[in-house]
């Protein structure tokens, strides 16, 4: 599935709407009932003042994974989950994105390295 860290940090911000601006700079947006939950560069919330409370490690898996594939999402989250590290998984049309605590970027790879190993 060969993961790729992405340099940086990221964080996840809210709005009640959404202007250009964020939607240029946005890594990922849901529209939710409470409102847009919306993935930045932490270097773009800090300088619009946005408020977050999760800073992460953006990793994406390089492999092409169909929306309707069965298992890679469970088998990334379990192998995580084991090593004590919370994920949150958004899948993309193309590719699969595991955000992590920053903290535990590297140490997410070396266990995401080793399933690409295994399988």
């Amino acid at each position: 599935m060969k993961p790729m860290l992405h340099e940086g940090e990221f964080v996840f911000c809210t709005f009640d709407k959404i202007d250009d601006a964020i939607v240029q700079e946005a890594i990922c947006m849901l529209k939710e009932t409470e409102g847009f939950s919306v993935i930045l560069p932490r270097k773009t919330a800090d300088e619009r003042n946005y408020e977050y409370s999760f800073v992460s490690a953006w990793i994406t898996l390089m492999v092409h994974s169909s929306l309707d594939a069965v298992g890679l999402t469970a088998a990334v989250s379990k192998a995580l989950a084991e090593a004590n590290i919370s994920c949150n998984v958004v899948a993309g049309f193309h590719h699969d994105h595991v955000f992590v605590a920053r903290k535990d970027g590297e140490r997410a790879m070396r266990v995401l390295e080793g399933i690409s190993r295994r399988r």
